[in-house]
């Protein structure tokens, strides 16, 4: 099994920073109750919910059901759990009666692989593997792996091979997948129908990836922060989000060496890192498509992203270029 990794975006939530415990429920102030809250982790990543809601006995039966449905999914996606279905699947290379959620999220998986030309690929497993074990030893060369070793890796490396049905996944020996790159996205976007099935209209929710239901009740948006790539803990700016979900991507969430040349983006194409952008940005009415395409943008010029916004359900995009300006591209 890989290490855990460290949280791949540093998304903050400004609206649910002011020190979540495990289940608070606020008392009315003024005419708006404060919200029922809850922070925790899922998915390797940390996790919060803000429920506004007249009924706060409802808020908090609605709290423990999101989080039972969330946990209920992780089992399906996560890499950390040795019992999870795709560990299983890259164990054996197949999945007999797959959960309808997973043949979903890998049926969505491959349909972003398609409208990025491949930059999206829940196959790169095999490169993590090789560059966590590379930088795992001693006397590791701090150039990276020998071309070789990448080429080796490669080859076990495209999302097409994965066969997909409702009846079984299956894969050729020697490929392994990761979800790390979308499954947050989509047990967000699951949340969200929970609560909203449950009427619910203003909530944000975070399950490794953030998305708003509504706005606030008083109407203002939530805000979301977008972190600082040069200084841990600290936001670069600050996005006002109604019913729209925000992700981040950025090598510096995971690097394998001290010199940062190294991080958990592999370029599909190439085996190596992408240092195009310091983070990437990505605004949608989906958590899952803000997920998958800002990890997929981190490999593309400026100039591609703008040509595909329309076609993946973009409505925005923020840049911090290698240089540390930001710029935003809109659908």
């Amino acid at each position: 099994m890989t290490p855990m990794l460290s949280r791949r975006r540093f998304i903050r939530i400004s609206a649910a920073a002011a020190g979540l415990g495990a289940l608070s429920v606020g008392r009315p102030v003024c005419a708006e109750a404060a919200p029922v809250t809850w922070r925790g982790t899922m998915l390797g990543a940390v996790a919060a919910l803000e429920i506004h809601d007249e009924d706060r006995r409802r808020a908090e039966r609605l709290i423990a059901l999101a989080c039972a449905e969330a946990r209920r999914l992780e089992r399906l996606f996560s890499l950390y759990l040795d019992d999870s279905a795709l560990v299983a699947l890259n164990r054996t290379g197949v999945l007999v009666d797959p959960a309808a959620e997973m043949v979903d999220l890998l049926s969505t998986s491959q349909r972003y692989a398609t409208l990025t030309g491949g930059l999206f690929d829940v196959t790169v497993q095999p490169l993590w593997e090789l560059y966590a074990r590379h930088f795992a030893r001693a006397d590791a060369d701090p150039a990276g792996p020998r071309p070789a070793e990448i080429e080796a890796a490669l080859a076990r490396v495209d999302s097409s091979r994965l066969s997909v049905s409702r009846d079984r996944i299956v894969m050729p020996r020697g490929m392994a997948v990761t979800l790390n790159g979308i499954a947050q996205g989509y047990v967000t976007d699951k949340v969200v129908d929970l609560l909203r099935a449950h009427g619910i209209s203003h909530s944000l929710v975070d399950m490794g990836e953030a998305r708003a239901i509504g706005s606030r009740p008083d109407g203002r948006p939530f805000d979301v922060g977008i972190a600082d790539p040069d200084s841990a803990g600290h936001t670069k700016t600050v996005l006002p989000i109604v019913d729209r979900a925000v992700s981040t991507s950025g090598g510096y969430g995971c690097q394998f060496d001290s010199g940062a040349r190294f991080n958990h983006l592999f370029d599909p194409r190439s085996g190596g890192c992408a240092h195009r952008y310091r983070s990437v940005t990505t605004v949608s009415r989906s958590a899952t498509a803000a997920d998958a395409l800002s990890t997929a943008f981190s490999l593309m010029p400026d100039d591609q992203i703008r040509s595909l916004l329309r076609r993946v359900d973009i409505d925005r995009v923020h840049l911090i270029d290698a240089a540390g300006k930001s710029v935003e591209l809109l659908a």
